[in-house]
């Protein structure tokens, strides 16, 4: 999801953090390991209102002291392209911009941060102890149907392209939206993931259609991974998550699935919130008209008088424990939607500083400490190393 990724949602801030004890060794093996969250919206965050996240922030879920507190040590910057700007070159335009945005965090704070291309230059700046900034395309409109655009952004660091957004583009159809032009894949985003593979670029199949995803890992020679999506299990009818027949697939080709922490991706009663609010807002635009008082009034108070309920550390467990029932412990991770989801984050899991909760829940739920590590990161960099490894024969 993201302000990028989905609603954008306002919500009663009333709901606080429960006390979790977490223990000496949930923060050890938080601090001690590689932690990759595959999917943060930074850059769209600080394109919407700049704040210098090498230092402490007023407002979002990331910054620097807060991702040194929660072990955070490979985030992934997203650079989320609006639907809106699908076969437009405003969306390249806005990919470069967002790109020149990680890299300037890294220029100000090069003490701090680095950009990172590879596993291995993960790796290594994990040793020298800087936080690495791997990027992902979220949205495949900057390709613009022309693969010198993919080998554009490849250079400037892109390793993983969600072929889609919120609406159906030049290279597939998406999940949310009615349109299936394609049924599918185009014929173009079949091509592109083959050059994706050549490149060592990732697929990522968080928020295609579900023929896109079936589409998309027979076409794949590589591993794929969903950067930021949770279970439909727990979701019933939100075509968004991914449902336990397509896990399955997931798991049989190699790849992972990074859960969302989004409340509206984890439970079913934050989901019909959701469901219920759009549908109310389009009612009240209607009736009232979007520039009137009323409505304002109207979209300024839904909110306290619906609260959104919000999920809670169990419950994004739940969607790690399902995972590991389905297809074992090697094909899970963490993407947060951390700066995409709005203020519907979890209870006990609200900013970057707040990973140890989810290790001491792990723990809790008699995780070992390998299986734990293999969440934090080490299955995402299996995957990539991957596909990695495979793009050097070419």
């Amino acid at each position: 999801m993201t302000t990028s990724c989905a609603l954008a949602i306002s919500v009663l801030a009333s709901t606080q953090s429960q006390a979790i004890t977490v223990t000496e060794k949930a923060k050890k093996l938080a601090q001690e390991n590689i932690l990759v969250d595959t999917h943060i919206d930074v850059p769209y965050r600080i394109n919407k209102k700049w704040e210098d996240v090498t230092q402490a922030t007023k407002n979002g879920d990331f910054d620097y002291p807060r991702a040194v507190q929660g072990g955070l040590n490979a985030p992934f910057m997203s650079v989320y392209i609006p639907a809106t700007l699908d076969n437009s070159d405003q969306s390249i335009m806005l990919a470069d911009k967002l790109i020149d945005y990680v890299e300037a965090i890294v220029g100000r704070a090069p003490d701090k941060f680095a950009i990172a291309r590879s596993p291995e230059d993960v790796r290594q700046q994990f040793a020298k102890g800087l936080i690495s900034l791997p990027m992902g395309m979220e949205n495949g409109s900057p390709i613009q149907g022309d693969l010198a655009n993919l080998q554009h952004f490849y250079k400037r660091g892109i390793r993983y392209i969600t072929l889609a957004h919120s609406q159906s583009n030049h290279i597939s159809d998406s999940s949310y939206d009615l349109r299936r032009q394609w049924k599918g894949l185009s014929p173009f985003g079949k091509e592109l993931i083959a050059e994706m593979n050549k490149l060592g670029i990732l697929v990522d199949i968080s928020h295609v259609s579900d023929d896109a995803f079936y589409q998309a890992i027979e076409i794949s020679q590589t591993p794929v991974i969903a950067s930021h999506s949770s279970l439909r299990k727990f979701t019933l009818g939100f075509e968004r998550n991914m449902d336990d027949k397509m896990i399955k697939a997931l798991g049989k080709n190699g790849g992972v699935i990074q859960i969302n922490f989004g409340s509206t991706f984890v439970t079913k009663g934050a989901n019909a919130w959701s469901k219920k609010r759009g549908a109310d807002f389009k009612a009240a635009e209607q009736k009232l008209g979007k520039d009137s008082e009323a409505y304002k009034s109207f979209s300024g108070n839904y909110v306290k008088e619906n609260p959104l309920p919000y999920a809670t550390l169990d419950s994004v467990l739940d969607h790690i424990d399902h995972v590991v029932e389905l297809i074992g412990i090697d094909h899970v991770g963490i993407g947060s939607d951390y700066d995409g989801v709005g203020d519907s984050l979890p209870v006990d899991l609200k900013d970057v500083s707040t990973y140890p909760n989810l290790v001491q829940g792990l723990l809790d739920r008699d995780y070992s400490d390998e299986d734990i590590i293999k969440i934090l990161g080490k299955n995402f960099l299996r995957v990539w190393q991957e596909n990695e490894d495979y793009a050097s024969k070419f």
